[in-house]
């Protein structure tokens, strides 16, 4: 146990560096956001993620924007524990055969009017698990799905350009009614 404990103290830190500084491509979608959420929502969106079967990856850059460097929060979107509070459902991962009827009540638990984002390359084909015996497909083989973003995982850049272009839609939906 002593052995483990000075090898701990010795060795250095495993851990990633700080996120490079905000550039004007960030400033500008920054202000993009804030703009399109104000003007064409006008008021909080709340979300609600949906793990179906995935690695964890893009759980780990969903979370990250909730940090302090990317604060979700300061657009007016909030992650919420139950699909009755939500607006958004984002699913990532494959849909396993285990959570297909689980994601279908999510789904329906979710008052109208609601919308589907599929974050990552699994959640839109099955990814490298298409083809398992566990796997019912892409997030769309069970619930309609508005929007999709690819990456694997996607970063928390792209996941902002995506919920941008989500509220953009929501708003463009919101005048044609």
């Amino acid at each position: 146990m002593r052995r483990f404990l000075l090898e701990g103290l010795m060795r250095k830190p495993l851990t990633e560096g700080a996120p490079e500084p905000w550039t004007e491509a960030r400033d500008e979608l920054v202000a993009a956001f804030a703009r399109a959420q104000r003007d064409r929502l006008g008021r909080s969106l709340s979300i609600r993620v949906v793990d179906a079967g995935s690695c964890n990856g893009c759980e780990l850059e969903l979370q990250a924007l909730g940090n302090p460097f990317y604060d979700l929060e300061r657009f007016g979107l909030h992650f919420v524990a139950s699909p009755r509070h939500a607006d958004v459902l984002i699913v990532t991962g494959p849909v396993t055969r285990n959570m297909a009827e689980a994601l279908r009540r999510t789904y329906d638990a979710t008052p109208e009017p609601k919308w589907v984002v599929a974050v990552g390359d699994c959640a839109k084909d099955g990814g490298c698990f298409a083809g398992s015996y566990a796997i019912v497909g892409g997030v769309e083989a069970v619930v309609p799905v508005d929007l999709h973003i690819p990456g694997c995982p996607p970063d928390p850049t792209s996941l902002l350009k995506g919920l941008l272009a989500l509220v953009e839609r929501m708003g463009a939906e919101a005048g044609s009614r």
